[in-house]
């Protein structure tokens, strides 16, 4: 399962229970994508898969600063 990098959501399992009480396993996957950044203190793109929940927030605050809030080095996923 997908994960987001920086806020750490993936997808969750749980059971499907109908009125007679039969029991299915279920996945609820997360909004998971993969996105390329261009991090200028390194000049250069990076690939990284996030949520569209970090997504928001990366664009209100830039890259770099919602990195360093989470406590995530980007020079991790730099090729």
């Amino acid at each position: 399962m997908a994960k987001c990098a920086f806020t750490g959501k993936k997808g969750l399992t749980g059971m499907k229970v109908s009125h007679a009480h039969n029991r299915t396993k279920t996945v609820q996957k997360a909004n998971i994508q993969k996105k390329k950044f261009f991090l200028a203190s390194e000049n250069c793109w990076v690939s990284i898969s996030v949520s569209t929940r970090a997504l928001r927030s990366i664009t209100k605050m830039g890259l770099e600063a919602f990195a360093a809030k989470h406590g995530v080095n980007l020079k991790e996923f730099v090729r």
